[in-house]
């Protein structure tokens, strides 16, 4: 199995980031991302203070901005290189259903694991709830995936770009970063700092499940 982040790897934009555009608050919540995504706060903490953010913004507003990010170059041909050879595709994300359900049925992602945000009357209320909105909530979330598809954590590959994908990291049996926070390297196998998805596939072209164990670390330079 493969897993992968959802913003700023699949996508080419965080999800929260647009969504603040549209409602005029983006430089705080742009503030508060960097924070967290370098490891600088709480993941739980800056979620709920950035989603706090958004009350009001209608509903309809926001699936117009989320309607416009763009999918990473590459990754529609990485998604289907992986189904090529076998690979069940996960997206485990912190971003929210209003995108990433979208983005997973483009791509045909087999599991798509996000949080809801939270509507009544038409616009957002501020507040958001599910599986993923703590630090550590991608590992369970990760170990249940690979439980229920009948595989081992040192059988996946995960491939992400931010601190809170650090703890699927240190599980995954290779761990593959993508243009990522300076925190994340540290727990990476392979870093791909080219901005297109396409340049994972050599990686996986290479890899041997035997020798994940054994793997170096390695950049990959645009």
């Amino acid at each position: 199995m493969i897993v992968f982040d959802m913003d700023s790897t699949l996508i080419d934009a965080e999800t929260i980031d647009e969504l603040a555009r549209a409602a005029g608050v983006v430089s705080k919540v742009e503030e508060i991302t960097k924070r967290a995504m370098y490891g600088d706060l709480d993941f739980e903490q800056a979620l709920i203070e950035r989603v706090r953010l958004l009350k009001g913004l209608p509903l309809e507003t926001a699936l117009d901005a989320v309607d416009k990010i763009n999918l990473m170059p590459g990754a529609a041909e990485l998604i289907l290189y992986v189904k090529s050879r076998g690979y069940k595709t996960a997206m485990i994300s912190g971003g929210f259903t209003i995108s990433a359900d979208v983005i997973g049925k483009v791509l045909g992602i087999d599991f798509i694991v996000s949080n809801e945000l939270l509507v009544e009357d038409g616009c957002l209320t501020g507040k958001v709830v599910g599986p993923i909105t703590q630090s550590d909530s991608k590992a369970k979330v990760f170990e249940e995936l690979t439980r229920l598809n009948g595989v081992r954590p040192e059988q996946c590959v995960v491939v992400g770009d931010g601190a809170n994908d650090a703890c699927i990291f240190e599980k995954a049996g290779f761990a593959i970063a993508f243009n990522p926070k300076p925190i994340l390297r540290e727990y990476a196998d392979v870093v791909i700092t080219k901005k297109d998805l396409r340049a994972v596939i050599p990686v996986l072209e290479s890899l041997s499940y035997q020798c994940c164990n054994q793997a170096q670390h390695v950049d990959i330079e645009q």
